[in-house]
């Protein structure tokens, strides 16, 4: 809790809640907003399993024998770029959404004191967890599809430079969920309460 007065505005209170009651709060948003979580983990799990196909395809290329040309390295590094992309955009996208559907939900955290930081944190770690999730999810069934279709080879392959490359499809993959929503939750943080409670959505 806090005081301080700044001109002739007195602001009696503010909330400084701790990371556990934002992580709750955050988990029941996910809950609460099922449909979409599930569309903005989609976008993430899409991206990281054709990030982590591309991994594991040239990780069995090698267990093959068989050495990736210069010109299939290139393509293969511009439609990890491409993919990536295209997921940053679409969480973003989604992420702006849902800023917007919840406008009276930050007004009212505002109203009831709530900090900038905890709204801001609120947003991130909601992106975190379904950027974990979806990242898990998506380098999982990247690396199935690999290995089904390449069954014969399974014993050849450097299981540790496969159990890396999930690691840090799945590091990518949150990392790129958490900078996705870092613009919506400044501009969630930003909204002043009055205005955010009569916005019609």
């Amino acid at each position: 809790m806090a005081a301080y007065s700044s001109g002739a505005t007195r602001v009696e209170r503010q909330i400084s809640l701790p990371f556990n009651q934002a992580f709750k709060i955050a988990l029941r948003n996910i809950t609460i907003r099922l449909g979409r979580a599930m569309i903005t983990g989609a976008g993430t799990m899409l991206g990281i399993a054709f990030l982590m196909s591309v991994f594991a395809s040239n990780l069995m290329l090698v267990a093959k024998g068989v050495t990736p040309s210069p010109e299939q390295a290139q393509k293969s590094a511009w439609l990890v770029a491409m993919s990536l992309l295209v997921s940053f955009v679409g969480i973003t996208n989604s992420m702006l959404m849902s800023v917007t559907e919840r406008y009276k939900e930050i007004g009212t955290f505002k109203c009831l004191g709530a900090l900038d930081k905890f709204i801001v944190m609120m947003f991130l770690i909601e992106s975190a967890l379904l950027g974990f999730f979806g990242s898990l999810a998506g380098a999982i069934l990247g690396l199935l599809f690999v290995l089904i279709t390449n069954i014969s080879h399974i014993a050849a392959l450097n299981w540790a430079a496969v159990i890396l490359d999930v690691l840090g499809c799945v590091v990518l993959g949150t990392v790129l969920s958490v900078g996705a929503a870092l613009p919506p939750a400044i501009r969630a943080a930003k909204m002043q309460a009055v205005d955010a409670m009569r916005t019609e959505v």
